[in-house]
């Protein structure tokens, strides 16, 4: 049997109606199932983690919904034999991205899974929480703090004014790093730790990051003015970014951040610093395009 984990409210209703869609297909091929679908993360973990000690030998886990369900069902089936299926429903479905899916039609995805074995890929870990995509500290997650704050507008477009309203009042943070042996000491904006390339809808900020490589993508971009961030921030969306003489790559399986600043990572707060990240190969086992 599958577990259905479906998150109604992912892309102002996405979720609820995809999740429909994937439910017919199952149904459609006499697929056994049991739908998980709460308003709350708290109830969907424990509910699913419900369903897989019940079910020691579950097919797997589809999960329907954006990178915050991803984030939830991660903390549950990483460095375990369950494969799991994640079915793009949200706003920003940058964990989706990195799999190579298509994030309009779902049904070559669902045949795949089907036809061909699942294979383990990356996740990142910090502490005790996985994450799936990216770990960033700075600008970015002051935006998300006040995002988080905004009742209005919805989707997208909130990240958008609230990073129009910070912008004005950001100053850079100094940050020491250790990256495995290598230290670094440096001001900057922004510093993202990528498993995967890309995080709010499809800004790749580590674009040149593996889900297979054993090792963190690190960008880090150096204090610039507001009219050259304004001017460099759309080339985040094709990559091209990481060719300004602000911007830094690098790659480590290890990496140590300290600063006045906090974290998030794939959209959920970490907490202020000192924060550790590692790369741990073959943790999750899903399917990949």
């Amino acid at each position: 049997m599958w577990a259905l984990v479906v998150n109604p409210t992912s892309g102002q209703g996405s979720g609820r109606r995809v999740g429909a869609q994937v439910a017919q297909f199952l149904s459609n091929r006499s697929v056994p199932f049991k739908i998980i679908e709460t308003n709350s993360a708290k109830l969907t973990s424990a509910s699913l983690r419900s369903f897989l000690g019940s079910n020691p030998n579950s097919e797997g886990v589809i999960a329907v919904g954006g990178d915050g369900l991803v984030h939830l069902v991660i903390q549950i089936v990483a460095q375990t034999k369950v494969p799991v299926a994640f079915i793009p429903a949200g706003t920003g479905n940058d964990f989706v991205r990195a799999l190579g899916w298509p994030l309009n039609d779902i049904n070559e995805q669902m045949r795949s899974m089907f036809s061909t074995p699942p294979h383990y890929i990356d996740l990142g870990k910090s502490g005790s929480d996985w994450f799936a995509a990216i770990l960033s500290t700075g600008f970015d997650s002051l935006v998300n703090e006040r995002a988080n704050g905004m009742k209005w507008p919805r989707g997208r477009m909130k990240y958008n004014v609230a990073m129009a309203r910070e912008l004005p009042f950001f100053s850079p943070r100094e940050y020491s790093l250790v990256l495995d042996r290598k230290q670094i000491k440096t001001a900057a904006m922004l510093i993202a730790v990528g498993n995967s390339r890309s995080y709010g809808g499809g800004m790749n900020v580590c674009p040149d990051a593996q889900l297979d490589d054993g090792l963190l993508d690190v960008m880090i971009l150096a204090p610039v003015s507001i009219p050259e961030f304004l001017k460099v921030f759309p080339k985040v969306y094709k990559g091209t970014h990481i060719y300004h003489p602000a911007v830094s790559i690098h790659r480590a399986k290890e990496v140590r951040i300290d600063a006045d600043a906090i974290a998030y990572a794939d959209g959920e707060r970490m907490g202020p610093l000192p924060i550790i990240a590692n790369s741990v190969p073959q943790a999750l086992l899903t399917w990949r395009r």
